[in-house]
């Protein structure tokens, strides 16, 4: 079964306690759960076991479950120095990931943006860039496979892996049971490709519904880098997407984001709404 949940760095708030209790408000069961939540950056320099211990208790205690952890950094960051540097905090973050109560991490592919990871880059298309991505992959799946957990990138516009197919390539080429993949229809529109959504939908689950590890929720009203809107509140085809999903049988999280505080309440009534319908 679908379970509807929320990136807890929606509510901002100054402690861990007051964060998930706002999420208790909403009737959300899961969340992706965000270092920064805990006052610390989303990929630490180190982490205190006994902070890892309470999260997870802070967690159990209001019934919440951490579907994944965020742990994205430029994969490809083309200053070689803070790309080592986002491999060494993956594996501080995966050392006490289980211990927070999930096993899958969340990454982003990376672009040749010097200085944002969500931008795209003309260099992302050229072969070093992929060639960066694949070294960056390996050392991460070595770290995943030493500490049992999974990674789970996700493919958009911006970064390297900007579609099913190179998601799928990605798949293909690591060949690893601890690598599977966000799925968020919203980023998966280049310019000019938002009438085509029927078949994009259908082009990303056809290659990798088979390998989704959690579900994103949002929205967008243009095509391009977009998909930055609360879900419900623009273009993107929910009837279809949700059907997609149960067509694949995916049974885990949906996860919001990309909203306000203020839009969770109207998100979550769509979101329950159209799955209802479903």
């Amino acid at each position: 079964m679908i379970r509807i949940g929320i990136f807890a760095k929606t509510f901002i708030r100054p402690r861990l306690e007051e964060v998930l209790d706002a999420v208790n408000t909403y009737g959300l069961s899961c969340v992706q759960f965000n270092m920064a939540c805990a006052g610390l950056d989303v990929l630490p320099d180190e982490i205190d076991p006994a902070l890892a211990d309470y999260i997870q208790a802070q967690m159990k205690c209001r019934g919440l479950e951490m579907s994944a952890i965020s742990g994205t950094f430029n994969m490809i960051d083309p200053d070689l120095v803070r790309r080592r540097d986002g491999l060494r905090r993956l594996c501080v973050l995966a050392s006490v990931t289980k211990r927070m109560g999930t096993s899958i991490i969340t990454l982003c592919t990376g672009t040749r943006h010097p200085t944002n990871m969500w931008h795209r880059h003309a260099d992302n298309d050229l072969p070093d860039a992929w060639d960066d991505l694949v070294s960056s992959m390996q050392e991460a799946l070595r770290i995943a496979e030493d500490h049992q957990v999974t990674l789970a990138f996700e493919p958009e516009i911006a970064n390297v892996v900007d579609s099913a197919v190179k998601g799928r390539r990605l798949l293909d080429e690591m060949r690893s049971s601890h690598l599977r993949v966000v799925i968020d229809p919203a980023n998966l529109f280049r310019s000019g490709r938002l009438s085509k959504m029927r078949e994009i939908l259908n082009e990303a689950f056809e290659l990798l519904g088979d390998h989704i590890a959690i579900a994103h929720a949002k929205d967008l009203s243009q095509d391009g880098e977009a998909g930055h809107e609360a879900a419900g509140t623009g273009r993107l085809d929910y009837d279809q997407y949700l059907s997609l999903l149960e067509k694949v049988n995916f049974d885990g999280p949906l996860i919001l984001h990309s909203l306000s505080e203020s839009q969770v309440e109207q998100s979550v009534a769509f979101l329950r709404g159209k799955l209802a319908a479903t």
